[in-house]
């Protein structure tokens, strides 16, 4: 199942044109609040009529303005989970999911219980949603829209309402949702940490039209998206595999470049994952350094040098199998004669990987 979007629509004062593909797996669109995320959002779900563009669904097409075709929005079979998870208050947990599960297709929906178990709600099927917490209602939320059957899953920012906590418990429930539904989703968000955990597929809008979209990975480790992602926001993510569970509390990991200690992970050795290491995390080093505190360093060679405007430079680097970033000084770059070819480490302080950055290998 795949999306494509080209569509343009006038407001007073702003106007969109955005045109991009969404194959299977998690679309991210990103960025600053105003950038017309949301409304792209609207337009796919039919909530927004175009002034012209066409949007299709696999072999569907959902609206052409040249064609005068508009599905009506109960038609799309599409399903919507907004910022709130908008549950009907009289009705329990239980009664809201199969309140998704009337609305499928020929009466054929996801599996009730496989579906309960994923989302990890079965202690909460006889409650009232005035008794949920906001992470519990999300997952509700998100439970009532897969069992509508939907082709296609609308996410607009379900995690922006909650508090760190919250979110760091329903986002390992998100990441099974990509692995073990092959539902696709169109998910809205301006947290990186959740589109470097979630998306497979990056668009990246600004102003109401879309600067750049690809594979997340390869969005992600590009020098030159860092000013769309933000300095501070932009790092890559290596894949590692849990080798050991350390007596001193720290986790071992095995990377392509080589080993990773991280505070305890809670995932038995074996277990495959992301670490998303930010960019401002990394210092590098033309040899490997000695008396250091830092337990992670990397052999690196340097594959781009970006120089900002600024004092700033974003160094592109290999470590292994895997890309990653270092946001280092203009100063420290020309010192340190960085350039592509480059053989250096990577110095990464164990405590600076927080566990919102560790998730599930794509």
């Amino acid at each position: 199942m795949s999306l494509s979007v080209r569509f343009a629509h006038r407001f007073d004062g702003f106007a969109l044109d955005v045109a991009f593909e969404a194959p299977s797996g998690v679309t991210a669109l990103f960025g600053r609040s105003g950038s017309g995320k949301t409304t792209v959002v609207n337009a796919v779900a039919g909530l927004l009529r175009p002034d012209n563009g066409h949007l299709q669904l696999d072999e569907t097409v959902l609206f052409d303005a040249e064609r005068k075709i508009s599905v009506p929005v109960h038609q799309r079979r599409l399903g919507y989970v907004f910022q709130e998870g908008r549950l009907f208050p009289h009705l329990s947990v239980r009664q809201n999911l199969l309140y998704g599960r009337w609305f499928a297709a020929c009466g054929v929906g996801a599996d009730f219980d496989h579906v309960v178990e994923m989302l990890g709600i079965g202690d909460l099927l006889q409650r009232q949603p005035g008794r949920l917490s906001g992470g519990e209602k999300q997952r509700v939320a998100i439970g009532r829209a897969l069992l509508a059957n939907p082709r296609l899953l609308l996410m607009d920012e379900p995690l922006a309402a909650l508090d760190e906590e919250r979110k760091a418990e329903i986002l390992p429930y998100l990441e099974r949702l990509r692995v073990e539904t092959d539902v696709p989703v169109l998910y809205v968000s301006h947290s990186m940490a959740e589109v470097a955990r979630l998306a497979t597929t990056l668009v990246l809008m600004d102003a109401g039209r879309v600067i750049r979209s690809g594979p997340a990975a390869d969005m992600l480790s590009d020098p030159e998206n860092v000013p769309a992602l933000g300095v501070r926001a932009a790092g890559a993510s290596l894949n590692a595999t849990v080798a050991a569970q350390e007596e001193d509390g720290l986790t071992r990991l095995q990377a392509s470049a080589g080993p990773l200690f991280l505070p305890r992970v809670d995932a038995p050795p074996g277990t495959r994952l992301s670490i998303r290491i930010l960019a401002q995390d990394v210092i590098l080093s033309r040899a490997r350094p000695e008396g250091l505190s830092a337990l992670n360093m990397l052999p690196v060679t340097v594959t781009a040098v970006r120089l900002g405007d600024g004092p700033g430079a974003i160094i592109q680097l290999q470590a292994g199998e895997d890309l990653m970033l270092a946001r280092i000084t203009r100063r420290s770059a020309l010192a340190l004669q960085l350039e592509p070819g480059t053989e250096c480490f990577a110095i990464i302080k164990s405590v600076a990987v927080a566990q919102s950055d560790v998730g599930g290998a794509w």
